[in-house]
């Protein structure tokens, strides 16, 4: 059986509270809670304006560069808020992804990162039509949106489990993954 340290407890098992007293204390204490409540809400304006940028390109064939453009920014946030919410579990649970609270939504946010990846190398290696890309982009959005989702779920879990929520919960990195 392998000793952990009090940082690395695991979060109790489902059913129980998303964090113990001690990764709450250090959720609320953490920078890295604010820095994920920030990004999340100017991530998701970004998608929300990419999204439409996007769409408009494939119902008119217009302002493919702009849309091209947002997609960069999207998945440069994507990457901002991924990296700070790994240094963000490190912080509240010892480790920097995948911890039983939040495995499955890591899981799904390495899909979303994939995609959006995936965007990039087509478009700067000049793989596939610009339609092709924008449909790929589609496809990382499309899987941003269940991303969020996750994570927007452990966010009412943890208010309904009353283990409260600063006012910039991490849990709102959902509408960071991106992923």
């Amino acid at each position: 059986m392998q000793r952990r340290r009090p940082h690395e407890s695991s979060a109790p098992p489902a059913g129980r509270a998303l964090y113990t007293a001690e990764q709450r204390l250090r959720r609320d204490a953490s920078v890295w809670t604010l820095v994920q409540g920030v990004l999340a809400p100017i991530q998701f304006l970004i998608f929300l304006v990419s999204l439409a940028l996007v769409l408009r390109y494939l119902a008119t064939g217009d302002g493919a560069f702009t849309a091209t453009v947002s997609i960069i920014v999207k998945t440069g946030a994507l990457y901002t808020i991924m990296i700070t919410g790994s240094i963000w579990e490190k912080v509240v649970f010892g480790k920097w992804l995948f911890v039983p609270a939040f495995f499955w939504e890591d899981v799904f946010s390495m899909l979303v990162l994939a995609l959006h990846t995936g965007y990039l190398v087509m478009l700067f290696a000049g793989i596939g039509t610009e339609r092709a890309r924008m449909f790929v982009a589609l496809a990382a959005y499309a899987s941003y949106v269940i991303n969020a989702a996750q994570f927007l779920w452990k966010l009412r879990v943890a208010q309904l489990q009353g283990t409260g929520t600063p006012q910039a919960a991490p849990e709102s990195r959902a509408l960071a993954t991106a992923a």
